[in-house]
């Protein structure tokens, strides 16, 4: 078994010591950091989202995954920064207003990550001018992904759609939106460009929208 293929079994098994040892002797070693990022630990997120989506893991195993994979991207990061690795795209992503939930959100986040793009965490509770003042002040980020864990707070995410049409920004960035309560027929009627049903196709479909920015 080569480096990249012990790195991504420590990866799908969660174990982030192993990542965490295994990444700088692969740099060491002179695997190219992009190299270590896409099969390393990219390639591993996209297995076990596809093995999420079956029902053939759990959110359990999917976050300590993710851990792991987080652990080794930390690694890699100001060597990606050295060699002007460019990520995918980049996101925001928050739980709304009034809506403390976030593991959910914690989970597809790192799940976002792990397909290579940058991901700012604005948090929990987040008011819809806080996603638009993220996202005048980062023209860059091109996609705002929103969570919601209650029917009470649901209504917030239409409220932020609004807001960003009202400050000007709707073409300059896709909508995501995910959580329990929340439904495709709901996307459509707020004009959200996304519903997934769970962390893995999210990651997916975050992905999708990011490279039809650089399209």
């Amino acid at each position: 078994m080569s480096l990249l293929e012990d790195i991504s079994s420590a990866v799908l098994r969660g174990k982030r010591k192993e990542v965490k040892a295994l990444v700088p002797q692969a740099l060491e070693e002179g695997f190219e950091p992009q190299q270590i990022l896409n099969e390393g630990l990219i390639k591993p997120m996209g297995i076990i989202g596809d093995q999420f989506s079956a029902g053939e893991v759990f959110v359990p195993e999917m976050l300590v995954a993710a851990r792991a994979m987080s652990t080794g991207t930390d690694i890699l990061k100001p060597h990606l920064v050295e060699e002007g690795a460019e990520p995918l795209g980049k996101a925001c992503i928050g739980t709304v207003k009034g809506d403390m939930h976030d593991i959910g959100k914690n989970l597809v986040r790192m799940m976002i990550e792990g397909k290579g793009l940058e991901v700012e965490d604005l948090g929990v509770d987040v008011a819809p001018e806080q996603f638009v003042e993220y996202v005048k002040a980062n023209p860059d980020c091109h996609l705002v992904c929103m969570s919601a864990l209650l029917t009470t707070t649901m209504p917030e995410m239409a409220n932020t759609v609004k807001a960003i049409e009202e400050a000007g920004l709707r073409d300059q960035v896709k909508i995501m939106i995910g959580g329990a309560p929340v439904t495709p027929a709901y996307a459509e009627e707020i004009g959200a460009d996304s519903y997934t049903d769970d962390a893995g196709q999210a990651a997916n479909a975050a992905a999708e929208l990011a490279a039809s920015f650089k399209a």
